[in-house]
């Protein structure tokens, strides 16, 4: 089974589920995930071929939503998800093939369609792979060596959250090669499999005020699949809007999960 982070204690309400996005892991989520368990169980998910989760050489969606499914089963009661991005997607996946697991659906800046950022990604992944890291040991000077491929600061700091320099010989906890494989797959939305139905609970789609991934032009779409959607934006924020505006986001999720 998926690695599981658990935060806060056993409630009457439905535990929430976070499920980060690529390159993420349920570390990333921390601090939110501790606020959130004030008044709930919250478990921080690592998906497949991220952290300290399992890897594979296969990344679908389906078998990304199967993964979600059995950390819930393990539960034994419907959960409310919350997906970014690639997690996003999968938590959708989830909802409209799993419905009777998901209570209610939070969807961080990603909507069911084909993305075409694959050079973006693909470039962070050869940053990666090409960073040499077997002597490294600080994040600091890890920090300088990738700063010649990645310019921007905080996307460093976010990838390098999944260095593990404890680690002998220090080593990424991401699955690159798989990562690199699966990744036309991660940037489309799927033919949905036989069975599928859209999705009758509440659901809440949070978009970055400056990114580009869930577009208004994507509305439609989404209301199709999901009948109860709601949008909002985060001001000031971009596509890792969990990082860049943390407490917005929060207060976000606390008042949709308290209609």
């Amino acid at each position: 089974m998926l690695h599981v982070i658990a935060h806060g204690p056993e409630t009457a309400l439905p535990p929430l589920v976070i499920v980060p996005g690529l390159f993420g892991s349920g570390r990333n989520w921390g601090v939110i995930a501790k606020h959130l368990s004030a008044a709930r169980r919250v478990l921080a998910l690592d998906m497949r071929n991220h952290g300290d989760s399992f890897w594979a050489e296969s990344h679908t969606y389906p078998e990304l939503a199967a993964d979600i499914a059995e950390v819930i089963a393990a539960e034994g009661r419907a959960c409310d998800v919350l997906g970014h991005s690639m997690g996003g997607k999968a938590a959708m996946m989830l909802a409209l093939t799993r419905p009777g697991l998901v209570e209610r659906l939070v969807v961080a800046d990603i909507a069911p369609v084909r993305y075409t950022h694959g050079a973006a990604h693909g470039g962070l992944i050869s940053a990666m792979k090409a960073l040499k890291i077997d002597d490294l040991t600080t994040r600091g000077e890890a920090d300088k060596r990738l700063a010649a491929t990645v310019q921007d600061p905080g996307t460093r700091a976010f990838l390098l959250q999944s260095l593990d320099l404890r680690a002998d010989p220090v080593r990424w906890k991401l699955n690159l090669d798989a990562l690199e494989a699966n990744l036309p797959a991660i940037l489309d939305w799927p033919a949905l499999p036989a069975g599928a139905r859209p999705f009758a609970g509440p659901a809440l789609f949070l978009s970055g005020g400056t990114s580009d991934y869930l577009r208004p032009a994507y509305h439609e779409t989404i209301r199709a699949l999901f009948s109860h959607a709601d949008f909002q934006g985060i001001e000031g924020a971009g596509h890792w809007l969990h990082a860049e505006k943390p407490r917005a986001v929060e207060a976000a999720i606390a008042a949709f999960l308290a209609r």
